[in-house]
């Protein structure tokens, strides 16, 4: 029924945007927002949907994908031959149908049978290797899986890595795929340290080994005790091989490392029992694994096995059930963030849940809370797995006190005794208290930070010393602190060369431009990106604070809720009297006019642009920035509205797109006429 398939199209535009969104964060960001059996679990109902609905299954879905896009803080890498994904398998049957599908293909039987090789799969960060002629020529991260970002300078620091292969006949081409992780010993001594130092501790080892890899600096990279699992191979020129097997003992006498818990079985029963194996005995590797991979050993047969287009069809990952322990819930606290948004969370009887003490844990909101039925005084189950935020799964009814009640939000902000209010729509309750003392001490944070005024110097700690001495209590007395220089002397951390230095990062900031003025300010909803819209249509404080709910929803990419959340802010009295204070003090009030260099900030106004691909002479926020310049929208995805699409190599699926809606698309040549002419190109 039409009907039907309206509801199945709008859950799968949710969940693809929902898994985009958790790749991206995972691949690029170290991030990620959901454990992975929840993604799991989200990535299973896109492929029921698709299923269900063939023609939900485009290339623009997520299941047709891999990966994540590149940080353009790295230069790009092509694979030699692209990394996919693997299928999963979560449970004995799922992995024996597999096996079954495997030989039915194959037409295995006696003569011909297959082989089995199992991998634990390790938690850490995909990496290829290339060597030519027995040399490292270029490591990339998996990035799109297509490109990725070349880290070569940062993998050299690694030791396991050798730069030449120890072998006197090496393939012309060898394209070897790993794992870069922390090794668990090395790993807790290293954030033993850091917390020694003050530091903060990394969160877990998959996450501090992708940060570790994205260090610009690589001598940064080479004080973190990361390590490299060799496991798979792309292009292979000039050496042939068998099996899987054969490669893999080739490439460590080579001296690249492999795990040696590798094995390779006759029969499906066997892989399962290496399975079960290592689910049990999951913590006796010195690393962090979440499963087993099993492969056919035989080349010839994954030859004629293939691929979809997201994985091979020759191999599987069984993923371990997430490691969940059970604790006792002490009491739900609540805290108040920067812009008023109360989040309960979980305060734990401590627990060690996958090699980490658990004491504190979300509970998002008290909807989650109801929907969970957790009550203090509950034994719960509370699960990490390598996630970033411990999660309190749910209670354990049979052991439930009998006098545990049900917890309902506060009626007052715990830091200011002030109402929590719960917006009619909206999921979370909040503290409208703009002098709330936790609200103003993650604002101060936040109005420091890279995505705002940038302002060296003024970090947690320091904000946290500001705030205790009394040299701030709102947000206009970071531009007062000028005028304070021998406070700032007298406090026992602060030396003459940190106050000067404070000081420039605050005459830094006071001069960024206006859309980083409106991100500093804590507006509900209001990021970089509509900020910069925002700005564009209402050059001016004055302008924005003057416009009436209607005439900001009028600006095209503003919708209602940022209007109403826009205006609100600004209607606050307090706010008011913030952004009066701001101005006297000299903080950016007007945006800047184009600058006086030939371009045109009209010249591409009205007009909305995609960029896709990867561009020689632009870096993504490079392009951006130029079409914002002269007054277009940048927008990220293609649809009838959409002006022009700008097409670099490896565009992928908003080309395809662009194409058959019939929209003009620019190559980079192309791409620069329309940015000094504004002139579109032809469909």
């Amino acid at each position: 029924m039409p009907e039907a398939f309206d509801a199945a199209r709008a859950r799968h535009d949710e969940l693809s945007r929902t898994v985009r969104d958790a790749r991206y964060r995972y691949y690029v960001l170290s991030d990620p927002p959901f454990t992975d059996a929840e993604f799991d679990a989200l990535f299973q109902e896109l492929l029921a949907l698709e299923e269900a609905h063939p023609a939900l299954a485009t290339a623009a879905s997520p299941t047709q994908q891999v990966g994540a896009p590149v940080d353009t803080a790295f230069p790009p890498a092509r694979h030699p031959q692209p990394m996919l994904s693997l299928d999963n398998a979560f449970s004995r049957e799922e992995l024996v149908a597999w096996s079954e599908r495997v030989n039915k293909r194959l037409g295995a039987d006696a003569e011909h049978p297959v082989r089995f090789v199992c991998e634990l799969k390790i938690d850490g960060v995909a990496i290829d290797l290339v060597y030519r002629d027995g040399l490292l020529e270029r490591a990339a991260t998996r990035g799109t899986g297509v490109i990725g970002e070349d880290v070569t300078a940062q993998i050299a620091t690694i030791d396991d890595v050798p730069y030449r292969l120890h072998t006197d006949d090496p393939p012309s081409l060898l394209e070897v795929r790993g794992e870069v992780y922390y090794p668990l010993d090395a790993f807790e001594a290293m954030n033993a340290a850091r917390i020694e130092r003050g530091e903060e501790a990394f969160m877990n080892p998959r996450n501090g080994a992708s940060g570790a890899l994205r260090q610009k600096d690589p001598e940064v990279t080479r004080q973190r005790p990361l390590s490299v699992w060799c496991h798979g191979f792309g292009v292979v020129e000039g050496h042939t091989f068998t099996t899987h097997s054969e490669a893999l003992a080739w490439v460590r006498d080579a001296g690249l490392p492999t795990p040696l818990e590798t094995a390779v079985f006759d029969d499906v029963e066997d892989a399962w029992a290496f399975v079960e194996r290592w689910t049990s005995e999951r913590h006796e590797v010195p690393y962090e694994i979440d499963g087993v991979v099993v492969k056919v050993d035989r080349l010839d047969q994954r030859e004629q096995l293939g691929f979809t287009s997201r994985a091979p069809r020759w191999a599987i990952a069984y993923k371990m059930p997430p490691v969940e322990q059970e604790t006792t819930l002490r009491g739900i606290e609540v805290n108040v963030g920067r812009t008023g948004k109360a989040t309960p969370y979980a305060v734990l009887e401590p627990v060690v849940v996958a090699g980490t003490t658990i004491t504190f844990a979300t509970l998002h909101n008290e909807i989650q809370v109801h929907a969970k039925d957790v009550r203090v005084g509950d034994r719960v189950m509370v699960r990490r797995a390598g996630d970033v935020i411990p999660e309190v799964v749910g209670p354990v009814l049979s052991k439930r006190p009998p006098d545990a009640q049900p917890w309902s939000m506060p009626a007052d902000c715990p830091f200011c005794a002030q109402p929590l209010v719960r917006p009619e729509g909206e999921a979370h309750h909040r503290c409208e208290n703009v002098d709330c003392p936790n609200r103003l001490r993650e604002s101060l944070t936040h109005l420091a930070g890279r995505g705002a005024l940038d302002i060296e110097g003024l970090g947690e700690k320091n904000v946290d010393l500001l705030l205790a001495e009394g040299l701030v209590t709102d947000l206009a007395d970071v531009f007062r602190l000028r005028d304070r220089r021998d406070d700032l002397l007298a406090l026992e951390r602060f030396g003459e060369k940190k106050v000067d230095n404070l000081l420039a990062g605050i005459e830094a900031g006071r001069q960024q431009p206006l859309d980083r003025v409106l991100v500093a300010l804590n507006i509900h909803h209001l990021g970089p990106t509509y900020a910069k819209t925002l700005v564009r249509a209402l050059p001016s404080l004055d302008a924005i604070r003057s416009a009436t709910p209607e005439q900001l929803e009028a600006i095209d990419g503003i919708g209602p809720i940022i209007a109403r959340a826009v205006h609100a802010w600004f209607a606050t009295p307090r706010n008011a009297q913030l952004i009066d204070e701001l101005v006297e003090l000299g903080v950016t009030a007007e945006a800047e006019p184009a600058e006086a260099t030939g371009e045109d900030a009209d010249l591409l106004a009205g007009l909305t642009v995609v960029v896709t691909g990867t561009l020689e002479g632009y870096t993504r926020d490079e392009a951006k920035a130029a079409l914002e310049a002269r007054g277009a929208k940048v927008s990220g995805s293609v649809s009838g509205r959409t002006s022009v699409v700008v097409v670099g190599a490896d565009a992928g699926s908003k080309a395809d797109k662009a194409q058959q809606l019939g929209i003009p698309m620019a190559d980079e040549a192309a791409f620069e006429r329309f940015l000094a002419t504004g002139q579109l190109p032809t469909a």
